[in-house]
């Protein structure tokens, strides 16, 4: 065969496989990879967008995720496209679509498959769900001539023929707008309450005769159609002979407010029946605002008195209109009003896993109190934040300056709140202005953006740093050293309540540079990090351990994570085993960094088990940078597979 003829028969092999027409347009199709593994990541397919299938069984594998919605690179394919919920653990076809990397990729629980949180990386992608053919449910039969449709909507007198064509109507059910609600007047204050158009619709009957549309929120109610064909019409039989059940669909919720919420309501005596009944429908009115379902906000409720109760938690119901009868039947408990009580209990038992806590959705607590607690909530409402509980205070009639000196914890609401910036706190100067709250109230839950409570392995931590400064490490690498530091502090979320740094230089002595809090904000905490002299002289490594134990640990946060990472560049000294030992009995996690003529084994011994996750060594100051990222994943990654508190 001839060259020319070689070459014609390759260019009519290349257009045959690219699916080239030579007469009309070619839609260019994404392009499918092969079957893939679980492990398979996403970084490793060098293409822009893509069609995989996955396998089954990827969740058993427990393969790494790094993200929410958006996840990096680094991420399994399979594993991220079962937590964003596109496939189940069966498996099946996924759309890939890379994009720009993410400053910081947060973790969360979702479909079974936990994420890890992440700082930046180059490259993102996000998975969604390869469509279906559309043609077996809109091309009419070859058979069957086009089917006319009329939609109907008032009774039929007669019974004409039924098409099976015809596309389903759609009813948009609305909360009457302001000043469209009925007349109030005369009426009680709980009867009033229920009659603003927050809780329109409250009182309409539930039917199970349409199907919910999740991405709208609307009903749709299948209808009869009146076809032109002269069949004879069917006997006429009553609804449950002649149409078959239609399958409750879980209501998705607004999913621009995923959110766990949990209403600690007053049934403390002081507040009587009548104002009872009144928080009974703000919680109503609360809950038809919110929207709930399983892709959006989800609500328990804990009535507190002498003790809390929980009422129905989160996993209990799925939709706004399943939780109105369920508030109604709430019976009060009476007793004392012990917040401080109620927020150790949500603290503690309510948002968990079995809870139906989602972890991925921030948790909020809104306390309702009517005048004040009558115990105290300083500690308790820490602790709750320090778990990443956003917490919200709803105080109605309030002392007043008579009633003050009665007050178990003065400002009260300031102590318990995620933030004293007002953005927490609701005073509301009676019962009969409660239902004024429900709509500024839902949109302050719902920005998560603004609910900073919420922890994460960025903002969970006391971190000690205990930098070498003997002599052999030299001014220039000081400075170095000191980059590596502020570097890794860039990471993190810096605040009173959030991540707090502290800092210890070593030689044969031991200064504390600063002191956990000392710096709440992340600017002055990197200035800081800055002016730290150099100090220089010998090398006691484990003198410094113990002293960051005693300056540093003794001081930490209950609930916080103790990190310590010490950086070195050569042999201690003194011993490190037991200081090291010491340490890792009271909770703390230890890194180490050798540089240059540090001791393999020391550094074995003050890291964290195990020694691979926690300990690391460069030839040089200048490659220092490299271990940044993989010290955060190593944070990350350790704090996501732990229990939730």
């Amino acid at each position: 065969m001839s060259k020319a003829t070689l070459t014609a028969v390759f260019i009519a092999f290349l257009l045959t496989s690219s699916g080239a027409k030579p007469n009309g347009k070619n839609k260019k199709p994404k392009q499918a990879v092969p079957a893939i593994e679980c492990d398979m990541r996403a970084g490793k397919i060098n293409l822009s967008e893509f069609i995989v299938k996955c396998p089954a069984n990827c969740r058993e594998t427990k393969e790494k995720v790094y993200g929410t919605g958006v996840f990096a690179s680094i991420s399994s394919i399979c594993n991220a496209a079962i937590h964003s919920g596109v496939i189940t653990n069966s498996g099946g076809k996924v759309i890939v679509t890379k994009m720009a990397g993410q400053m910081i990729y947060k973790g969360s629980f979702a479909n079974g498959v936990r994420s890890l949180s992440l700082p930046n990386r180059r490259e993102s992608f996000s998975v969604s769900a390869s469509p279906v053919t559309e043609a077996v449910e809109t091309e009419p039969s070859s058979t069957a001539a086009p089917p006319t449709t009329t939609h109907v909507t008032t009774p039929i007198t007669t019974a004409p023929p039924i098409t099976t064509s015809a596309k389903p109507r759609v009813i948009n059910h609305r909360v009457p707008e302001a000043g469209q609600s009925q007349s109030t007047q005369g009426k009680g204050p709980a009867q009033a309450f229920r009659g603003s158009s927050v809780y329109a619709n409250r009182f309409s009957p539930r039917t199970n005769t349409g199907v919910h549309r999740p991405e709208t929120g609307t009903i749709i109610r299948r209808q009869p159609h009146v076809s032109s064909s002269s069949a004879p019409a069917p006997e006429h039989k009553p609804p449950s002979e002649t149409s078959s059940p239609v399958p409750e669909v879980l209501s998705q919720g607004d999913s621009n407010c995923k959110v766990d919420i949990a209403f600690l309501m007053d049934g403390s005596w002081s507040i009587g029946k009548r104002r009872f009944e009144i928080q009974k429908d703000f919680l109503v009115g609360v809950s038809q605002v919110i929207n709930v379902g399983v892709a959006g906000p989800m609500m328990g409720i804990i009535q507190y008195g002498d003790d809390p109760v929980t009422e129905f938690s989160l996993k209990h119901f799925s939709s706004s209109i399943d939780l109105t009868p369920a508030i109604s039947k709430i019976v009060q408990k009476g007793g004392l009003s012990n917040v401080g009580k109620a927020l150790s209990y949500i603290n503690k038992h309510f948002f968990s896993d079995a809870n139906g806590n989602r972890g991925g959705a921030p948790n909020v607590a809104v306390v309702l109190v009517d005048g004040w607690p009558t115990d105290e909530v300083e500690e308790a409402s820490r602790l709750a934040r320090e778990s990443g509980i956003n917490i919200f205070f709803v105080t109605i009639e309030g002392p007043d300056e008579n009633e003050k000196q009665n007050v178990v914890e003065t400002n009260f609401v300031d102590k318990a709140v995620c933030r004293t910036n007002g953005f927490f706190s609701f005073p509301i100067m009676s019962w009969f202005a409660l239902r004024k709250a429900v709509q500024p109230l839902v949109k302050r839950v719902c920005d998560t953006d603004r609910l900073v409570c919420s922890k994460t392995c960025l903002n969970a931590n006391d971190i000690a740093f205990v930098i070498d400064g003997s002599s052999s490490v030299g001014t220039g690498n000081f400075r170095t050293v000191l980059q590596f530091v502020a570097n890794v502090t860039q990471e993190f979320e810096i605040s009173d309540t959030d991540t707090r740094v502290g800092i210890v230089q070593y030689t044969y002595e031991q200064r504390l540079e600063f002191a956990f809090g000392q710096y709440n904000n992340k600017a002055d905490l990197l200035n800081a990090i800055k002016r730290i002299n150099y100090w220089s002289g010998g090398t006691s490594t484990g003198a410094a351990i113990t002293f960051a134990a005693d300056q540093l640990f003794s001081k930490s946060k209950p609930n916080k994570r103790k990190i310590m990472i010490v950086i070195t560049d050569g042999r201690s000294y003194d011993d490190v085993r037991a200081p090291a030992l010491a340490v890792h009995r009271k909770g703390v996690i230890a890194y180490s960094i050798g540089i240059a003529w540090a001791a393999q084994d020391e550094l074995e011994y003050i890291a964290t088990d195990p020694d691979r996750d926690h300990s690391f060594f460069v030839d040089e100051f200048d490659n220092l940078y490299k271990y940044v990222p993989k010290i955060i994943h190593n944070i990350c990654n350790e704090f996501n597979s732990q229990p939730r508190n």
